[in-house]
């Protein structure tokens, strides 16, 4: 994934992204995980979330299902989980 974005340091790589994909009632949406690169070789880790492929900042929660799941998810990401010391 070579995608570019915007962050309040400048620009940045979607080195990494994990999505979950979650549910509220009625409300299907995905939280995003991504880990970001500056061109200075910087990290980043974002997280955001989604429901129409755009990531949007905001809160992002979590219920403890979805913690669990991003652990086991984390397991085929491995450049973020390093990033986020797991």
């Amino acid at each position: 994934m070579a995608a570019r974005t915007a962050t309040p340091w400048g620009g940045a790589e979607v080195v990494e992204q994990l999505t979950l994909r979650q549910q509220a009632g009625d409300r299907r949406f995905s939280s995003l995980v991504q880990l970001l690169e500056t061109p200075s070789g910087e990290r980043l880790v974002r997280f955001a979330y989604t429901s129409d492929g755009q990531a949007r900042r905001g809160p992002v929660t979590f219920r403890a299902r979805d913690l669990q799941r991003l652990r086991t998810q984390l397991a085929q990401h491995p450049a973020l989980a390093e990033a986020l010391g797991l």
